[in-house]
């Protein structure tokens, strides 16, 4: 992601090669917008890219039910180990696809530019959605972009809005899990957190930890694959893993023991998060996944997340009961219990 960019080699030679930094007019709608989405955004882009790129897509109907997902990222830095806000917002809205069982197709981007932003770091952040587009297998079919005058924005917000279908009599949602089911996590939390962590100023430390950002949809295909009654999935993004928990347990209307010992946080996160007086447990993840499934079913999701390059280190962590109701337990390894309850609010600003 650190490459120079070879600006003498871009198609357009206004307003592009001439201005390093975006403008005012870079985002007024005229031609210096035209030239922008042609010159960038398009080349960016590359196959991901629906060669129009308008103000509206015109879709085919897939077969099925559709699934609508958007969201908005204002990650700081822009750049961090593993990834970008580029890729993150591609990745987080294909993933929010996923959660409902849909195959990802179409997504919308849109972006909000403050006027001054270096046009490399917008260009590493366009190459960088167009590459993880390609790689999910969704199109970017339509897109927007507006530019906000010094003072009025900080660097690059990125929203992006997804369409996918999901297969008839599929019904997956927070809602639906049952005392019994078992509470299983594709692989290690906290890790796209310390991520960005680490590259923030004043908050650097030494660390190799680079973002799990990813798509997820294909270890979610292949969990529905093994025919196992899927209750619930959700990635634990904001507020972590323990955000999540309590989601599922007020929707279902049930409680969840959560086993410390078996919850698979890396030693440097776990260092990094004691440094920094932060609960790992409360920690953003981008690429993984909180899937709650009958026991009788747990071992075979178990065995398809492993098989999956983003599923790894998939463990079963937990269990839903009839008792205490709405609340989530963490039993810790001398027996204890403590309640998991939700953060009280951010705890460090625009991590995804």
């Amino acid at each position: 992601m650190s490459e120079e960019l070879d600006f003498e080699g871009w198609s357009c030679p206004l307003p592009l090669r001439n201005t390093p930094t975006v403008v005012m007019g870079h985002g007024g709608g005229g031609a210096m917008s035209a030239e922008l989405v042609e010159s960038l955004f398009l080349p960016a882009y590359g196959g991901a890219a629906r060669a129009e790129l308008g103000d509206s897509a015109v879709l085919p109907r897939p077969a099925g039910r559709l699934a609508f997902s958007t969201d908005s990222y204002v990650v700081k830095p822009m750049f961090f180990p593993g990834g970008c806000i580029g890729d993150l917002a591609v990745n987080g809205t294909v993933n929010d696809l996923a959660m409902s069982g849909a195959q990802p197709l179409y997504l919308s981007t849109a972006f909000v530019i403050a006027e001054g932003t270096a046009m490399a770091d917008l260009a590493r952040v366009a190459t960088a959605m167009g590459k993880a587009a390609e790689q999910a297998g969704v199109q970017l079919v339509t897109g927007d972009t507006k530019v906000v005058d010094h003072g009025s924005g900080d660097g690059i917000y990125v929203n992006t809005a997804g369409i996918g279908v999901v297969p008839d009599g599929l019904h997956i949602g927070p809602d639906r899990a049952w005392p019994g089911d078992v509470v299983i996590v594709s692989g290690d939390l906290g890790v796209h957190g310390v991520a960005v962590m680490s590259r923030r100023e004043g908050l650097e430390f030494d660390t190799t930890i680079e973002s799990d950002t990813a798509p997820l949809h294909g270890l979610v295909a292949d969990v529905l694959a093994t025919g196992a009654e899927v209750h619930v999935l959700r990635d634990p993004t904001r507020g972590g893993l323990a955000a999540t928990l309590n989601e599922v347990a007020a929707a279902s209307q049930v409680g969840i023991v959560v086993r410390e010992r078996d919850l698979p946080i890396p030693a440097d996160v776990r260092d990094a998060c004691g440094l920094l007086g932060l609960d790992p447990l409360q920690v953003a993840n981008e690429g993984k996944v909180v899937a709650v499934v009958p026991q009788d079913d747990a071992d075979g999701v178990l065995d398809a997340m492993r098989r999956h390059p983003a599923g790894r280190g998939a463990q079963a962590i937990g269990t839903c009961v009839a008792e205490h109701q709405c609340t989530v337990v963490l039993r810790t390894g001398l027996g204890a219990t403590r309640v998991l309850d939700l953060p009280i609010g951010e705890q460090l600003p625009r991590i995804c």
